[in-house]
């Protein structure tokens, strides 16, 4: 770890303009940024194509090994091609360039050799220079590949500033992500995961038990006729009336509640429901249109998509 870190940070001390000429061709280009390799470097391509795509830069990845068997026709004249070998010398790389410099197309090679075709034929080359691999035998890719996935780090996160990609498109690139949830999702795309407890201000006191227990969320909502919440009552208040209260079979739902029930609307964002939650040291909301009641959305909702 400490030979890939040092060889990080020797690599972050050699930022030159190479590195920023590549970062304003793909961000000024109209077309893709096609990325290759073979062995390691493949897997490291696959990488950096999938970090640019979710931070706003139009990639594909290109096996150098299939690219000569038929590949190479995804390539577009607009396309920018890198090309990522630690030697930059391998027989797949060398055709690779013979045949992609024939298209015209512009060439970025990833190299950690400066004595190798490729660097000497890319049109921007960047050194990504390796003392020594890892491993005791100095063999396994190693530091060279942890060079390249932090370089390609670092030309992502340099597009996406020159971008000014923000959080909300990077959800929406994620919408399966934590991130992307706090983003979009809703306490109305919720609620409807739970029951709708409600009695009416008439109703007595075996109604609401049985609403409660029937319900599952440990509490109802209280309307009047017009369907207006008016309060809430949930298991606490009724042990607390069970304290002081002999004759419960005669109290009704309006002698229960507990009114000003902690609301929120259909249309606001989940996290924020999470907010309340937390603020207020309980686990669920009313969810209300106007006056009217809509439902409610409850903590597990909410750990359950992952919002937490």
């Amino acid at each position: 770890m400490r030979v890939e870190a040092q060889a990080i940070s020797d690599l972050s001390l050699s930022v030159n303009q190479g590195m920023v000429d590549a970062v304003e061709l793909i961000f000024k280009s109209s077309g893709r940024v096609i990325i290759t390799g073979i062995g390691k470097s493949a897997i490291i391509a696959q990488k950096m194509v999938a970090t640019l795509n979710s931070t706003g830069t139009n990639a594909m990845f290109m096996h150098a090994a299939d690219a000569i068997h038929g590949d190479l026709g995804m390539i577009r004249q607009e396309d920018i091609v890198i090309i990522i070998s630690k030697s930059g010398n391998t027989p797949e790389i060398k055709v690779l360039v013979s045949m992609i410099k024939g298209f015209g197309n512009t060439i970025v090679g990833m190299v950690s050799h400066e004595d190798s075709y490729l660097f000497d034929q890319a049109d921007i080359s960047i050194l990504l220079p390796v003392s020594r691999e890892a491993d005791p035998n100095n063999l396994a890719p190693t530091t060279s590949t942890t060079l390249q996935l932090a370089f390609g780090d670092a030309l992502a996160v340099a597009l996406l500033s020159l971008r000014g990609f923000t959080i909300e498109q990077f959800a929406r690139f994620h919408p399966g992500g934590s991130l992307g949830k706090q983003i979009y999702l809703k306490v109305g795309d919720l609620m409807t995961q739970n029951e709708k407890p409600k009695v009416y201000l008439r109703d007595n006191f075996k109604t609401v038990i049985i609403e409660i227990s029937s319900k599952r969320l440990g509490m109802t909502v209280v309307v009047d006729d017009n369907e207006n919440i008016t309060g809430i009552i949930t298991d606490g208040d009724l042990r607390r009336k069970l304290e002081v209260n002999d004759h419960l079979h005669m109290l009704t739902a309006a002698d229960l509640l507990t009114p000003h029930p902690k609301t929120v609307s259909p249309d606001t964002l989940a996290v924020e429901a999470l907010n309340i939650m937390r603020q207020h040291s309980i686990t669920q909301l009313v969810v209300r249109e106007g006056t009217r009641y809509r439902g409610i959305i409850h903590l597990h909702n909410l750990i359950r998509e992952g919002v937490i």
